[in-house]
């Protein structure tokens, strides 16, 4: 898709991924309100654009992502914190969990406070050695936010999640992934490489079935067995009428690779 001239954001689209690299590195790309619109902006874009399978969400410079830009809070009076969450963040969020196409976030050094929680609202999370996570918000005398009360219990259990938001101290890349916050660490060098060869390996793959995992995955952390058991025959339903389906039906009984368009 032809995109346009992003200031604190850079996009590439190639094979069927697109990639958003968050472009303030002299602050480890701190969100301000320019960041928060044009992240929003590349998201809806790349949910709606059919040329998009996969989106990959990353970093420029030493850290992925340190939060909320406190200096823009200087000098501006009375804050509404709650309205700015609403406006600003819990919209990307919502994108990044829910957009029925799967989503990576390559985690190429610190993720901190809301940066930390853009990248537990992607589907798949994949971290340089030099990543690190820190839930910061009890520094400042907040709240976890951006998802970060919804992520964080379902990825690591209750006690830890406590502990995160309560000590709000770091985790190093290795830590994180033996509590599973994140899926693979990997070399910082080999970081983008290996987050791309995935990435396109999905973008190949049967993206229609994925978004419907997606939607059931998402439905059963907080349904009944019965009620997930249902979403499920319903989800399948659908999948089972796909071109995909048809497609990979086809291709391992003729012996070889499918070819899957989303259909």
């Amino acid at each position: 898709m032809a995109e346009p001239v992003y200031e604190t954001v850079q996009v590439t689209v190639e094979e069927g991924v697109l990639l958003c690299t968050l472009n303030r590195p002299d602050v480890l790309n701190a969100v301000n309100d320019r960041m928060s619109d044009e992240l929003h902006e590349v998201l809806r874009r790349a949910e709606r654009d059919a040329a998009v399978r996969c989106v990959v969400l990353t970093g420029a410079g030493r850290g992925f992502c340190s939060g909320q830009d406190l200096r823009d809070r200087r000098g501006v009076g009375e804050v509404s914190y709650g309205e700015s969450l609403r406006r600003r963040y819990n919209p990307i969020v919502v994108r990044l969990a829910t957009m029925e196409k799967p989503t990576i976030a390559a985690v190429n050094g610190v993720a901190a406070g809301a940066g930390c929680n853009l990248a537990l609202a992607c589907d798949l999370r994949v971290a340089s050695e030099r990543a690190a996570f820190i839930e910061v918000f009890a520094r400042v005398g907040l709240v976890p936010d951006s998802g970060g009360t919804w992520f964080l219990p379902r990825l690591v259990g209750l006690g830890k999640a406590f502990e995160l938001a309560y000590l709000a101290e770091p985790l190093d890349a290795q830590e994180a992934l033996r509590l599973g916050l994140v899926n693979r660490v990997v070399p910082h060098e080999a970081l983008l490489p290996e987050t791309m060869a995935w990435a396109r390996r999905l973008a190949a793959g049967p993206t229609r079935a994925y978004a419907l995992a997606k939607r059931g995955l998402r439905f059963a952390q907080t349904a009944p067995l019965e009620q997930a058991l249902e979403y499920e025959a319903y989800l399948q339903e659908i999948a089972g009428r796909t071109a995909d389906h048809r497609e990979g039906v086809a291709a391992f009984l003729e012996k070889r690779p499918p070819r899957y368009t989303g259909a």
